[in-house]
């Protein structure tokens, strides 16, 4: 009994060592994610000279008609995306969760590689399929005498955004067809209600949650990505105009700030629309006999019909990632459908010049998932077996980096740190390290889910007993709590990696020089010019290749713990 009574004490109590490890969390996170965010807003609301409290900078934003001009355009282009991407994820959801559908889970799983791929990496790829001058309409103009302008101006950004990130809602949507209650779709039945109407009325509305939740990270991503519309040519769009006023006219000048500041308030408030979307409804179902849509065979012209349209839909999501592998191999692609010849030489080229990319790619993506699984796993315990006030801001701080654009959180680094001079006379945000706690923030939000769903699976009561035996907390955390998170730990290191290692809005603009660039920021470099593409189409398959591998591996330790879990259950149950 007097065990018993001590753990609600033993839970209440904060160590020292606790105490010392959030406020350390804390400075971190103030140092490097706050302050340069505060510092873009500080900026962007004060007066140039005078450090005055000022609106005359966002009067200016809204008189000047580019700017006007490009945030129309970057609204368009995201809820066009999002569109586009709906068109997509839609049927293959549908498809392989509604009906028996042989080959479902390989489509699912093919329907995910393109997330894979950075946007950027696949536009020059998708230009030379797509483009006016592209395969598909050299064969259009040659057999019908007309071309399609897909990859023309915005509706090209539309176009390559809309591919890369459809995956979002595909796995957000099908989840949620998985989790509607049969029996909500058979009293509809039962009513006289069927086809298109049934999935209009029922199940849609049902799943629309998992529908927003995808749609609003579409929105986001494409809202703050950079590299795509420079890529194509298209700068007039608000992330673009952020990254050109601070590379062409300075650090002060207050515009690429107030851009800064509507990336941020925008992304803000899509994702705080989607989540109030669904509060305002009621989704809940029964769950009755296994939950999810019952399955039903196709006739066999619908099945024709559903194949034709899987195929087409993969077939094309999938096209950037043929083109940048024939374009990695061609000596010459251009005014033709195929390649002139093949050659391996951009990839000796690219292993042998630009390795240094491919070096600080794996240091760069190593050091911030370490620091992301460091950080995210003390906040995760600091929240489910403390009672520290102030925990759940930790969290919130840290979940917080997923709706900071990346070209804003490198902004906010120049601003606050170009003026801290190292003993040499160097400025703190010119040095590589910067780069890394860039990805590091960015990426923290992905590591912190991953470590606190592992930790929500152990049982304070294994904690307890250690402690009752005589261990201490930090002898506990190190034998017990860790070894039964590592699978999750895990998990959330290669997320990390695998996402840090082709990210380029935040270090596109804190990269001083070649010999501190990541392998997405030399793939860039390379794209920008037509000698190069061969060699940046080279590396970006070493990036794919990179970024699948530890999407697999990520895959396969979250599937490995979940089946020791199962196993370790079924043994306490016996």
């Amino acid at each position: 009994m007097t065990l018993a009574l001590d753990r609600p004490r033993r839970r209440l109590f904060l160590s020292p060592g606790q105490a010392a490890v959030a406020l350390a969390i804390g400075l971190f996170l103030l140092a490097f994610l706050v302050v340069p965010v505060a510092t873009v807003m500080y900026v962007a609301f004060t007066e140039k000279g005078t450090g005055a409290f000022t609106l005359v900078n966002f009067l200016d934003f809204a008189r000047t008609d580019l700017f006007v001009t490009s945030f129309r355009n970057s609204m368009y282009v995201s809820t066009m995306s999002v569109v586009v991407a709906s068109a997509l994820a839609l049927p293959l959801a549908y498809i392989t969760t509604r009906f028996e559908f042989r080959g479902a889970l390989i489509i699912q799983t093919l329907g995910f590689v393109p997330l894979i791929m950075p946007p950027f990496a696949g536009a020059v790829a998708m230009q030379l399929i797509f483009g006016r001058n592209g395969s598909l309409n050299l064969l259009l103009d040659d057999a019908f005498g007309f071309k399609i302008p897909l990859m023309e101006g915005l509706n090209g950004v539309v176009f390559v955004q809309a591919l890369h990130y459809f995956p979002f809602i595909l796995v957000n949507l099908s989840a949620a067809l998985r989790n509607i209650d049969r029996a909500m779709e058979e009293a509809a039945q039962n009513l006289g209600c069927s086809g298109f109407r049934l999935f209009r009325r029922i199940v849609f509305p049902l799943a629309l949650p998992g529908y927003l939740a995808g749609a609003s990270l579409v929105f986001v991503k494409v809202f703050d990505d950079l590299a795509t519309p420079l890529l194509l040519n298209v700068k007039d769009m608000l992330a673009p105009q952020a990254y050109l006023r601070v590379t062409s006219i300075g650090i002060a000048d207050p515009m690429g700030y107030v851009i800064a500041v509507v990336l941020i308030v925008v992304s803000v408030l899509a994702m705080w629309l989607s989540a109030r979307a669904v509060k305002s409804g009621d989704y809940a179902t029964t769950q009755r006999g296994g939950g999810g849509l019952a399955r039903r065979r196709m006739r066999t012209w619908e099945s024709a019909i559903a194949y034709a349209a899987v195929s087409f839909i993969l077939l094309l999501v999938l096209s950037p990632h043929l083109g940048l592998a024939l374009l990695s191999f061609a000596t010459v692609w251009s005014f033709s459908p195929l390649p002139d010849g093949y050659t391996a030489a951009h990839y000796a080229r690219v292993l042998g010049e630009s390795s240094v990319y491919i070096k600080n790619t794996i240091v760069y993506a190593a050091l911030a998932a370490t620091i992301d699984i460091v950080i995210g796993g003390a906040i995760a315990y600091l929240v489910l077996r403390t009672k520290l006030i102030g925990r759940d801001l930790l969290d919130w701080a840290a979940s917080a980096a997923l709706a900071v654009p990346g070209v804003v959180l490198g902004i906010g680094y120049l601003r606050t740190f170009y003026g801290v001079t190292l003993p040499d006379g160097r400025p703190l945000a010119t040095l590589w390290i910067m780069i890394v706690l860039a990805l590091a923030i960015r990426r923290l939000p992905y590591a912190l889910r991953a470590c606190h769903a592992a930790l929500q699976q152990i049982s304070v009561s294994l904690e307890e007993a250690a402690e009752n035996l005589g261990a201490t907390k930090a002898r506990t955390v190190r034998r017990i709590v860790a070894p039964l998170m590592a699978g999750g730990i895990l998990a959330g290191f290669i997320s990390s990696f695998a996402t840090a290692a082709v990210e380029l809005s935040a270090t596109l603009m804190l990269v001083q020089s070649n010999s501190d660039a990541p392998l997405a920021y030399g793939l860039y470099v390379f794209m920008q010019s037509p000698a190069g593409r061969g060699p940046g189409a080279a590396l970006g398959v070493i990036a794919v290749l990179i970024v699948g591998v530890c999407t697999y591996l990520s895959h396969l330790v979250i599937e490995r713990g979940q089946r020791q879990r199962g196993a370790a259950g079924a043994e306490v149950k016996s």
